[in-house]
């Protein structure tokens, strides 16, 4: 049985089979290489990152999308990555998805810190 998202569907070259565990397990999976593998190639690669203005971290974000997927496809979770353009396009998906949910979780985040510090002030 074959599962696809909507927007994984429009990026060819990024198959998921299964259900939803499988999806969580991949998630949880391209956490744990994003915790370890990225500071360590952030630090590695900083001057190519000065240098290219910020944009060798999407290269950065192509290689740890690749490695979830055969790290996913080792343990049977049935994510696969078919080359180089749809790790690309996938990791600028789960970049991008990142950047909004970042900026939605922060403006959340300063309303209460603001909220707590009017009713501190009021006390």
């Amino acid at each position: 049985m074959r599962w696809r998202c909507g927007w994984r569907s429009s990026i060819s070259g990024n198959h998921a089979q299964g259900g939803w565990i499988s999806l969580l397990g991949l998630a949880l999976i391209f956490g744990f290489v994003n915790a370890l593998f990225r500071p360590l190639l952030k630090f590695l690669t900083c001057p190519l990152i000065i240098l290219t203005l910020g944009l060798f971290v999407l290269l950065i974000n192509t290689l740890l999308f690749w490695l979830s997927g055969l790290i996913g496809q080792y343990f049977g979770m049935g994510f696969t990555v078919d080359g180089f353009w749809p790790a690309f396009l996938g990791s600028l998906v789960v970049s991008l998805v990142s950047m909004v949910l970042t900026l939605a979780v922060r403006d959340e985040l300063e309303d209460r810190h603001r909220s707590k510090q009017r009713g501190a002030a009021r006390s």
